[in-house]
């Protein structure tokens, strides 16, 4: 290959690169280059975990809600928010899946809107929005009355400010975007689209699935209003594991969340015939909270402090420009669909070529894992703490040779 720096030099100047070797399977020649799906365990939640099933569960049994469990989705939603999210505290909980809690806070946000100014019967949202936003959106606005403003965007890039002041106006009532986009890796300037939703009265929720654990974000910073995302991706919570949202303080005691379950009342062992809900982010859990999952996630949240989300997204960029230099240097047949300037993606890369869906296929069966998203895209997710340069290397001249 003809590139400018090695793989080899890039690994031995790389500050993180120790920190790969505390994953699970990370040592093997498979090349991973889907984390931004689901990331690989982190070794130290091997022990963690049966320490949890012989001690904790197995040795407190109920006693464990009581200990620490009932609180195990606001703290750990602190830690979450601390870390990951420039929030405050008492603003994000985890529990729950990722679309439960888009159905939540759309729903919540959108009946405040209307309660409060009977003119926002809009929700705007652009056409390649992660598909589970565009659907908990479509369900929200028939079942609500409402209507849906549709941005249409290049799937190679995102929203931009242009767009969404075009979009936004008196009739909106929540706009709800990507951070990172799930496609193209358009990474959105949170603060800009934030200030023209609210310029135009209107709240935002913000989809970090594809961002949090490997972009920097600072949700208190943006005056961001609502944000959901998983911890199944960049947070190395395991399959299934729970989601996390967060909802600014001010919002706190004027959103009414619409799945009312017990663990979300001002006393969930009251279990009288009304619902009064919890005070402050609490109010916003509905069921019994994953435990498993969460113990799991614990374990990344350490090293993702360890090592600094400045130092992480530092590598990130890194990896997916390597990534984009080896795709120009030995790909000549391949397109980037994403974007060339690093300040404006996230941390994967997708490749578009029109056998992709095939050269995917073929890559899985020699241990190299990529995903395939239509149009004709090969994504390349770079797990920044996981994944090292030559991974990099050894995938794209594996993509090449399955091209050719």
């Amino acid at each position: 290959m003809s590139t400018s720096t090695s793989a080899a030099a890039l690994d031995a100047a790389d500050p993180l690169a120790g920190f790969r070797d505390r994953f699970v399977g990370a040592a093997s020649d498979l090349v991973y280059f889907d984390g931004n799906s689901l990331g690989r365990p982190v070794a130290a939640a091997v022990e963690r975990l049966a320490d949890f099933v012989e001690h904790e569960w197995g040795g407190r049994l109920i006693r464990g809600w009581d200990e620490r469990w009932m609180d195990l989705p606001t703290t750990l939603g602190d830690d979450l928010g601390r870390i990951c999210l420039g929030s405050a505290a008492g603003q994000t909980a985890v529990g729950d899946s990722t679309t439960v809690w888009l159905y939540k806070l759309m729903r919540a946000a959108v009946d405040h809107a209307v309660r409060t100014d009977h003119a926002r019967t809009e929700i705007v949202i652009d056409t390649d929005n992660f598909p589970t936003d565009r659907y908990v959106a479509e369900g929200i606005a028939a079942e609500r009355g409402l209507t849906l403003h549709w941005i249409e965007v290049d799937t190679s890039a995102g929203v931009t400010a242009d767009q969404l002041r075009e979009a936004v106006g008196e009739r909106t009532a929540l706009v709800v975007l990507n951070h990172v986009a799930y496609r193209s890796a358009w990474l959105a300037d949170a603060a800009e689209l934030t200030r023209i939703a609210h310029d135009a009265g209107a709240l935002v929720l913000w989809d970090l699935c594809h961002s949090a654990g490997a972009v920097a974000v600072d949700l208190d910073a943006w005056d961001a209003d609502l944000a959901v995302g998983c911890s199944y991706k960049y947070l190395n919570g395991g399959p299934g594991s729970p989601a996390f949202g967060y909802v600014a303080q001010r919002l706190q005691g004027e959103l009414t969340q619409p799945i009312q379950g017990w663990m979300g009342h001002a006393d969930p062992f009251l279990m009288g015939p009304g619902y009064t809900p919890a005070a402050g982010i609490r109010r916003f859990i509905s069921g019994t909270p994953p435990i498993l999952g969460m113990v799991a996630m614990q374990s990344m949240l350490e090293l993702v402090e360890e090592a600094g989300i400045e130092a992480i997204r530092a590598k990130s960029v890194a990896l997916t420009s390597y990534a984009v230099e080896l795709a120009d240097a030995t790909l000549p047949q391949v397109t980037l669909a994403s974007p060339r300037d690093p300040a404006r993606r996230g941390g994967h890369v997708t490749l578009h070529h029109e056998r992709m869906r095939e050269v995917t296929a073929r890559l899985w069966e020699r241990d190299v894992i990529p995903d395939y998203r239509d149009p004709g895209g090969l994504r390349i997710g770079l797990s920044p703490l996981s994944t090292s340069f030559d991974e990099v290397e050894r995938g794209i001249a594996a993509v090449a040779e399955a091209l050719r």
